[in-house]
């Protein structure tokens, strides 16, 4: 069986910035799951998506990481809208398909832009363990922001989010597995994002060896609950997230909540680059 591939990448200003995304594309509905993992693993990218059907204004898709399915992702949201629409497989506006439910997004091929609306956000209790959380980012206590605490959001993904006092926090930061590991699944959580707060946004940095994923150059499927998370707190207006510098991918992400607090809409952007393509060959 042979199936065509994009490659492109998402929440950057440049080609080889943001995050890599694996596009396959016309895979059948009945192919074996199994097989799909496997794809992703040799892939290698933070996420790969299989689009399974494309047609007028909407598509359906699954998720993959190295690790496992996702029922929903931000950057493989906005890249495979952007592939479907700059080959006119779709059009935009359009509504994606995926095992968390319907998102609505928007793809403009030549601007090199996409951006989509979230699903509501849901707000878990705050995180107690301060320590706890600081230790699995290689952080002190005091490291933490002295007034945010750590909190669970979700707009699709279940991210505890961990605010720290500045940039150079987030910059220091190393993962201790063992300790991350154990923080996120105590929060029943999909991830931890790191930020801290800038005159345009925020800083951030995403750890999820949970799915695959050491850390992610741009994750939206965070920043989405990060937004919410500081509309819940009063700031107000569109923000700017940075990410992945770190890991030498810049990445830029455009979040901004609008609405009140038992109607919020969150909706998540960023540039996009097709930067390659080709076809698999694998087994029938």
């Amino acid at each position: 069986m042979q199936l065509d591939f994009r490659l492109v990448d998402v929440f950057a200003e440049r080609p080889l910035a943001g995050n890599q995304l694996c596009v396959v594309l016309d895979v059948p509905e009945s192919l074996d799951p199994g097989l799909m993992q496997a794809v992703a693993k040799e892939i290698g990218f933070s996420e790969t998506t299989f689009v399974t059907a494309a047609k007028g204004d909407r598509y359906r898709m699954r998720i993959f990481t190295p690790g496992r399915e996702l029922p929903f992702a931000g950057h493989p949201t906005l890249g495979t809208a952007f592939v479907l629409v700059s080959e006119g497989r779709v059009t935009s506006p359009a509504v994606q398909e995926v095992a968390a439910g319907e998102i609505p997004v928007e793809a403009d091929a030549r601007r090199g832009f996409a951006r989509m609306r979230q699903l509501p956000p849901e707000f878990d209790e705050e995180f107690p363990d301060r320590e706890r959380a600081a230790a699995a980012a290689g952080l002190g206590p005091e490291d933490l922001h002295p007034e945010l605490p750590p909190q669970v959001v979700s707009t699709g993904l279940r991210q505890l989010i961990v605010p720290v006092r500045d940039a150079d926090a987030v910059a220091r930061a190393a993962m201790d597995p063992p300790t991350l590991g154990a923080v996120v699944e105590h929060a029943g959580a999909d991830g931890f994002y790191l930020f801290a707060p800038t005159e345009e946004g925020a800083k951030a940095r995403f750890f999820g060896p949970g799915v695959g994923v050491d850390e992610d150059a741009a994750t939206g499927s965070a920043a989405g609950p990060l937004g919410a998370y500081l509309a819940a707190r009063g700031f107000s207006g569109p923000i700017v997230v940075r990410q992945g510098e770190e890991i030498g991918r810049p990445s830029v992400l455009h979040v901004d909540v609008t609405g009140t607090g038992g109607d919020w809409q969150v909706t998540v952007g960023g540039g996009v680059f097709t930067v390659g393509g080709g076809e698999l060959d694998l087994p029938d």
